[in-house]
């Protein structure tokens, strides 16, 4: 097998493990300094899940809370951030909660550390950098953030901009599993498929950057979430399982953020910009859809059936490649239902006309487009959310 030069990035610390949000503190204070910015949002602040992390981050460091962040943040959400940022005169920026708390710490930290542009920062490796020291906490298990280096930011209404620099990767992360415990069914659900679409596609992207590294964690993330995603969402207090669903996401944050996702994320992006779907649930309902498109194509189809056996471990692989990715694609509309997923575009009171104005939206992520296996025109976007309606 011929290799081809790649390079492989990712967040240099990681700790994991039940009560390690508070028991890292010290870690943290050393590598942020005195003064922190602490991101999160108000749903996470009322639900105590912050608590025990502030107050022993308090005992060694002055933190000032910034808890406006919403779904989808907004570039108004991510200024208002870093003008906090600038007031407090932080030294090191933390992201406590959901992808997007994640996001906004990732651009708020190097526009703190760089005073650069953020107009000239969005876009591939246009970030100038130096960025502050900066801690990322996940409280779900879906967007992988925490070993990424992408931040995505809604501009405008509904358009979604994305920075991509392995400077915005953070100098740690924390995986605690008790942070998870409470998350409801469905939105433990939507972002175990997420991690999923994350593994799937990182393991079939064009991406030259694609690599035996990201592959091999694509497969291990795989086990890891098939799994362990029925237990985590009909038994949420299973913490084994919600142990291995963080670990998954991250290993399919690892593999995606080297060897980019695709159309699965592209023609998603429009349904969460324009009718505010979860990103998670907007993978989800894209996702059978653009791989039986992609599948025609012999070499996805390939690829999806080499993942087959680790995600269906029951699935007859003897069959033939297309065999078995068909079947491979149908198992996990299955598994998507059986969790309780809406299935439909129309399930979530997406019109079918709206249906023209998201192919046209998906063409605009040009960056993730060209990742794909085979090439989707507007056209082509058009009938794939036709057929998800």
């Amino acid at each position: 097998m011929t290799l081809n030069s790649f390079q492989f990035n990712t967040t240099p610390g990681l700790r994991f493990g039940s009560g390690q949000a508070k028991d890292c503190c010290k870690e943290i204070s050393n590598k942020l300094g005195q003064r922190i910015l602490f991101v999160s949002d108000k749903g996470l602040m009322s639900l105590g899940l912050t608590e025990n992390t502030l107050k022993e981050l308090q005992k060694m460091s002055s933190v000032q809370i910034f808890d406006e962040v919403e779904a989808d943040p907004s570039e108004k959400t991510l200024l208002k951030a870093i003008e906090a940022g600038k007031k407090f005169n932080a030294t090191g920026v933390i992201g406590f909660g959901g992808g997007s708390s994640m996001d906004v710490a990732k651009l708020t930290a190097l526009i703190l550390g760089s005073n650069e542009n953020l107009e000239e920062a969005w876009g591939v490796a246009n970030a100038k950098g130096p960025r502050l020291p900066l801690a990322l906490i996940p409280t779900t298990a879906g967007t992988g953030s925490e070993v990424t280096p992408i931040s995505i930011i809604t501009v405008g209404e509904e358009e979604k901009k994305g920075v991509s620099s392995a400077l915005i990767l953070p100098d740690l992360a924390i995986l605690d599993p008790d942070l998870t415990l409470g998350l409801p069914a469905s939105t433990t659900a939507a972002t175990g498929i997420d991690a999923m679409v994350h593994a799937i596609e990182g393991y079939a992207s064009l991406n030259k950057n694609n690599n035996p590294i990201s592959k091999m964690l694509a497969i291990e993330a795989l086990k890891l979430l098939s799994g362990s995603i029925e237990k985590a969402v009909f038994d949420g207090s299973n913490v084994e399982a919600r142990g291995n669903m963080l670990i998954g996401s991250m290993l399919a944050g690892k593999t995606f953020a080297n060897s980019p996702v695709a159309a699965v994320h592209a023609l998603a992006y429009p349904i969460g910009g324009t009718f505010h779907i979860s990103h998670g649930l907007s993978n989800s309902l894209v996702l059978p859809y653009v791989l039986r498109f992609n599948s025609v194509d012999s070499k996805a189809a390939n690829d999806y059936a080499q993942l087959a056996p680790y995600v269906f471990p029951e699935l007859d692989i003897n069959k033939g490649a297309q065999a078995v990715c068909a079947e491979f694609i149908d198992k996990l509309e299955i598994l998507s239902k059986k969790l309780g997923l809406p299935q439909k575009l129309r399930e979530v009171d997406i019109p079918k006309n709206a249906c023209e104005k998201m192919a046209k939206d998906a063409m605009k992520q040009t960056r993730l487009l060209v990742n794909n296996p085979r090439e989707v025109t507007e056209v082509d976007a058009l009938n794939i959310y036709q057929a998800a309606w």
